[in-house]
């Protein structure tokens, strides 16, 4: 057991001792600072503090101050309509809003996960091909260990890396937060906006359940890429088909959902959140266990590919 995980520790350290990871991580914490700056900036009427006899009539009074600046601020049209959306929430649910907050924050900018699973994918694309266009493929599997061993290693080193960048934008995201909004408790309530309806939430729960659905499409493409790395031995075509789907899967399963083949299709299922009250279904006839199963069907035929294909590749040559 500890050469396993001697091997994922090793691969773990491959992968951060490479400029390009710390430079993939400043990315991060630009777009989560930009983002902390924007929402105080941009946003800091969130951040005022409601009367416990007249937050009903304040709330009215911010719609119609939204309203009728409205026109004059098109950069702001979306965020100001969200903004109005939460208010009617709250007034026709009877519940004064708590100021905005961390744990607000952190629950508005669980959006990064889709930008983890595109980092992720970057790593799970090279992790095995690049091996190969370095020559170190050779050195590597001359150590006392098999290849399946060595191949499961780096994959559980990719999840690994998934795991550690989202605890690292969780964490930063609390600071980020913290530093522009204050503290509002260890587990605040927050509102989220989800299929165009607002629900009422934990922190924790919220970000479980972004997270979870989030990674999903994360591992899938994890593994497409460290398939195509394991089977082609190209980086490039790894990291380019899997950032297509993940980017474009939602358009293309779009443009194919008139066909009834394309229920089938990987990026059709990625999407579970559709199953959810208020969803709307990609394709006609879909439902969770059969998006599920189409899921795990794919993965199968990744994994075992992956491990087939290098467990009898010739690399004499290379």
């Amino acid at each position: 057991m500890s050469n396993i995980f001697n091997l994922v520790y090793n691969e773990l350290l491959k992968i951060f001792i490479r400029k390009s990871t710390w430079v993939l991580y400043g990315f991060l914490t630009l777009i989560i600072i930009a983002s902390g700056f924007f929402a105080y900036f941009a946003g800091n009427e969130r951040t005022a503090n409601y009367t416990d006899e007249g937050w009903q009539e304040e709330l009215r009074q911010e719609n119609e101050e939204i309203g009728a600046n409205a026109e004059e601020d098109i950069f702001m049209l979306g965020f100001n309509i969200e903004r109005m959306s939460e208010n009617d929430y709250y007034l026709e649910n009877d519940l004064k809003p708590v100021s905005y907050g961390a744990g607000q924050f952190v629950a508005d900018a669980s959006f990064m996960i889709s930008i983890v699973s595109l980092l992720t994918v970057i790593i799970a694309g090279g992790i095995v091909a690049n091996e190969f266009r370095w020559g170190t493929i050779k050195l590597l599997l001359i150590r006392p260990y098999s290849r399946g061993m060595i191949l499961f290693a780096k994959y559980v080193g990719v999840l690994s890396f998934a795991i550690i960048t989202l605890l690292y934008v969780t964490v930063l995201g609390w600071i980020v937060g913290l530093i522009f909004f204050g503290f509002d408790g260890f587990n605040p309530q927050v509102i989220i906006l989800e299929n165009g309806s607002h629900r009422y939430e934990s922190v924790v729960l919220a970000l479980l359940t972004d997270y979870g659905y989030g990674l999903v499409s994360l591992i899938m493409m994890a593994t497409l890429a460290f398939m195509i790395s394991s089977v082609f031995r190209n980086s490039t075509l790894a990291i380019s088909i899997s950032i297509i789907i993940l980017l474009s899967g939602s358009t293309i399963t779009l443009i194919l959902s008139r066909y009834e083949w394309s229920k089938y299709l990987l990026f059709a299922n990625l999407n579970l959140r559709q199953y959810e009250e208020g969803g709307r279904v990609a394709i006609e006839g879909m439902t969770l266990p059969f998006s599920i199963t189409v899921l795990a069907v794919y993965y199968v035929v990744f994994i075992v590919l992956a491990w087939w294909v290098f467990g009898r590749r010739d690399v004499a040559g290379d």
